[in-house]
């Protein structure tokens, strides 16, 4: 199981890759890829989310 850091890092690399994808949909016109770019960035969102609970649950204890 991955650890809360572990969770926001991924989070934050998806959140930038899908950004990166999202540009590169809207510079060539493909709807598709800029659709998968936005996707990426709310899995990343959910991910960088997962780590912050995680580090908040943590600090709890």
């Amino acid at each position: 199981m991955a650890t809360g850091k572990e969770d926001k890092a991924k989070g934050t690399a998806n959140k930038t890759a899908g950004k990166v994808k999202e540009a590169a949909g809207k510079a060539t016109g493909s709807t598709k890829t800029e659709a998968k770019g936005k996707a990426q960035q709310v899995k990343g969102e959910l991910q960088k989310g997962k780590g912050d609970a995680k580090e908040s649950q943590k600090k709890q204890r």
